[in-house]
């Protein structure tokens, strides 16, 4: 695999302003196109018979001392052999192009909990697990369990439904796929970079909306303090770096408070022109999972989605993946605006995930 430091040391070369009034854009690894990549595998890594070994023994070790999923940290998940390139592929994901595809993990052959004790530890050498629910769950279900997509307070991800381009509020996601589906369930990943280098070159009047704040809702989901909505730009430019976060049923569904502004049409026409370049087949790309992949992704500069799927009618083989959001220690500087959904910001320090009152953190082996 090409690995950044292969390529160049960070972004900033890439960088230029275009102008006292124009957007940064950038010109590094971020901004690739799907076109480019579709026939390349340069993003897939496959795991060797001795690295799955190596993981084998780290399971079977954290098995025997029965640590509970949330108390089980790197050190604890030891891999002599592979944490270097772990670090490599760490440091490609937030430096470089911001996600790769680890494959070749014998899930069919595991027991859940086995495949849950092997992604929880290799998810610690990319970031520590951050809770994605009220519920405070660190581990979670990618599954349909019947929740209705047209429910503003439903998960898309918990259905058979399409989910569109959006970002979650971590800054690493990774899944692992214990099986796929019947038909569909393609994963879509688009860099969020060059959308932002196509609408600052398109229609920079549409770039300069997407970089003044939104209302999105959190659906419930209401830290201490805060109110049940909240204002965020969608793109940051920060650093030197481009980061974005999106999610338009979230923006959408905050439309449901009276006090909330309506959204102007400039609002609209900036999202429908990301939603339509992130469509757009040159650009995305797209990955069938097979069970024992896991798919890592750099939240700041990928926007992804899911395609519709059709499910086997047998339980035990309907599609399921686990989750992991993750905070990464060697992650980018982020803009002090994502305070109000991430809580903290600084580097070095666990960011992101949902924190609310009450919450007690598990590691869930099943989904509700």
């Amino acid at each position: 695999m090409t690995l950044l430091s292969d390529r160049s040391a960070g972004h900033s070369a890439g960088y230029s302003t275009g102008g006292t009034d124009s957007p940064l854009v950038s010109a590094g690894p971020a901004a690739w196109r799907g076109r480019d990549l579709a026939g390349s595998r340069d993003w897939i890594v496959a795991f060797s018979e001795t690295e799955v070994a190596e993981i084998e023994g780290a399971v079977a070790r954290a098995l025997e001392r029965r640590i509970a999923l949330p108390d089980l940290g790197r050190e604890d998940f030891p891999l002599p052999r592979l944490a270097e390139r772990l670090g490599a592929l760490a440091n490609e994901v937030v430096r470089g192009r911001g996600f790769v595809l680890l494959r070749g993990l014998p899930v069919a052959r595991w027991s859940r909990q086995q495949s849950a004790v092997a992604f929880w530890g290799l998810g610690r050498h990319f970031g520590d697990p951050v809770p994605q629910n009220a519920e405070g769950h660190l581990l979670g279900h990618v599954t349909d369990i019947g929740k209705d997509p047209a429910n503003p307070a439903h998960r898309i991800y918990q259905t058979r439904h399409r989910h569109l381009f959006h970002t979650d509020s971590c800054d690493i996601v990774g899944l692992l796929c214990l099986r796929k589906a019947k038909a569909g369930g393609l994963s879509r990943i688009v860099s969020s970079t060059t959308l932002v280098n196509e609408i600052a070159r398109r229609r920079p009047d549409l770039a300069a909306v997407l970089a003044a704040p939104f209302t999105v809702d959190r659906k419930g989901e209401v830290p201490a303090g805060k109110g049940p909505t909240y204002a965020l730009p969608i793109v940051h430019h920060h650093a030197g770096e481009v980061s974005v976060i999106y999610a338009r049923d979230f923006i959408e569904a905050a439309q449901r408070f009276p006090e909330v502004p309506r959204l102007s049409a400039e609002q609209i026409a900036a999202m429908d022109l990301l939603d339509e370049l992130a469509n757009d087949p040159d650009l995305y790309l797209d990955m069938a999972f097979e069970p024992g992949d896991i798919q890592l992704l750099h939240n700041h500069q990928i926007l992804h989605a899911r395609t519709a799927y059709e499910d086997h009618p047998e339980p035990h083989r309907r599609r399921h993946l686990l989750r992991l959001w993750l905070s990464a220690p060697n992650g980018r500087e982020l803009p002090p605006a994502f305070a109000e959904r991430y809580g903290e910001v600084r580097r070095g320090r666990r960011r992101g995930g949902i924190v609310v009152p009450g919450q007690i953190p598990s590691a869930p082996l099943d989904a509700a």
